[in-house]
């Protein structure tokens, strides 16, 4: 099968991601995974200040899966350009690399995609949405206000070229508007989903976490994350980013016949490292197989098409 797709005025060569925030910045898996056999990876995300993160313990596992509270830990923007782009620019040549960014007002969107616009090493950027809002006092995360989607989308959209990612959240009640939203203020593509908010208390009624509450990923996150991709892909007409719960073939290829076009490997990636290097070959070794000719022809219908590559 050939894996290849075009996308965003480029080539994948696979449609397997590393998801934000399980890949660092491509450097700390360099040593266990071939990093150049995979579609691509979006980098932790970058804030305006360095950030050491959350107090410990910052992950906790359940029999679904696990639960984050890092604290966006990152270099911020000064870093970030100094040190880790261009290592990617000096490493990387066929794997696309998204630059994740996290802010707690549009202003630090903006400031970062403007700081981070001029250098070499990636595509485009993934916009972190699901980031608590500052900007007003109680105000729910960006992804689940439609205003400040709208404004940070059009903010950054003035602000580069490159290709715009929007990454929204599992919790959303409406995520076909919210989607139409993205796209209509200048998004490329969406990412679905992030993390979605819970809490683990052990056996004295104490948080697990650190932080107290955190982010839920891996295998529990499957079933929601495929049928919002469903919903959205007949909203919008933007390549869909399918991402939540994918260890294997199957889980890729729910999400690719759902509507996703590129798909994200998370959590798997801490139990086996190269989960991401042996999906992108599951996938190809699977179409051999069953003899589908290209990955594009299973993702589903949506409003927009999907380009092949020739």
């Amino acid at each position: 099968m050939n894996t290849a797709i075009h996308l965003f005025g480029t080539t994948f060569q696979n449609p397997v991601l590393l998801a934000a925030g399980t890949c660092g910045f491509g450097q700390e898996l360099a040593d266990v995974i071939d990093l150049e056999a995979l579609g691509g990876l979006v980098t932790k995300s970058v804030t305006v200040e360095p950030r050491t993160g959350n107090p410990a313990p910052r992950v906790a596992e359940f029999s679904g899966g696990m639960m984050n509270s890092i604290g966006l830990a990152n270099p911020g923007l000064e870093g970030t350009r100094r040190d880790k782009l261009p290592w990617l620019r000096d490493h990387l040549r066929r794997a696309r690399v998204w630059v994740s960014v996290a802010g707690h007002s549009p202003e630090e969107f903006f400031q970062l995609v403007e700081g981070l616009d001029g250098e070499d090493g990636f595509l485009g950027f993934e916009l972190n949405l699901s980031c608590p809002n500052d900007t007003r006092r109680d105000a729910p995360p960006f992804a689940l206000d439609p205003p400040s989607v709208r404004s940070i989308l059009s903010g950054a959209r003035a602000r580069t070229d490159r290709p715009l990612l929007a990454k929204l959240a599992p919790n959303d009640p409406d995520p076909a508007a919210t989607a139409r939203t993205a796209e209509e203020a200048g998004a490329d593509g969406l990412t679905l989903a992030n993390t979605l908010p819970g809490l683990l208390l052990d056996e004295e009624g104490r948080p697990r976490l650190g932080a107290g509450a955190g982010g839920v990923s891996g295998p529990a996150l499957l079933p929601g994350g495929v049928r919002m991709v469903e919903q959205v892909r007949h909203a919008v007409g933007l390549p869909l980013v399918g991402l939540g719960g994918i260890s294997g073939v199957a889980d890729a290829l729910a999400y690719a016949r759902a509507g996703a076009t590129l798909v994200g490997v998370g959590t798997a990636s801490f139990a086996d490292p190269r989960a991401g290097e042996k999906l992108a070959v599951g996938l190809h070794r699977w179409g051999r197989r069953k003899g589908v000719t290209a990955w594009s022809d299973l993702v589903g219908p949506s409003a927009g098409p999907v380009q092949k590559e020739a």
